[in-house]
């Protein structure tokens, strides 16, 4: 499906530093909560993410990542999921965190 510029601008994609990882127990499969600072602007958000398979708490504090930030907040077991992190799956669906290659500050949209 093809979308139009316009459709395109809609999505607010902005990169956040994780401040915080904590372990999801409640959650259906193997889940991390996140805690992205993506900026004055948009501030702190939190996500669940299923990426425990390849990244310990401790390796995702002070990552840099992409998350769409305009989506409506959405309800996951006992936390609200205010933001999407944006990864790719693998070969065997584990799913690699989208990150910017060099340090930008938190906030910075992506164009």
């Amino acid at each position: 499906m093809k979308i139009t510029w316009q459709d395109f601008e809609k999505v607010d994609i902005r990169v956040g530093t994780i401040i915080k990882a904590e372990d999801f127990p409640e959650a259906r499969s193997s889940a991390y909560i996140l805690h992205v600072d993506f900026g004055s602007e948009v501030g702190i958000k939190k996500s669940s993410a299923q990426i425990t398979n390849l990244y310990t708490k401790e390796q995702l504090e002070n990552k840099q990542v992409m998350g769409v930030v305009n989506f409506h907040p959405k309800q996951v077991g006992p936390i609200m999921s205010e933001c999407l992190v944006l990864g790719f799956y693998n070969q065997d669906k584990s799913v690699i965190l989208a990150t910017p290659d060099t340090p930008v500050e938190n906030g910075a949209r992506l164009l």
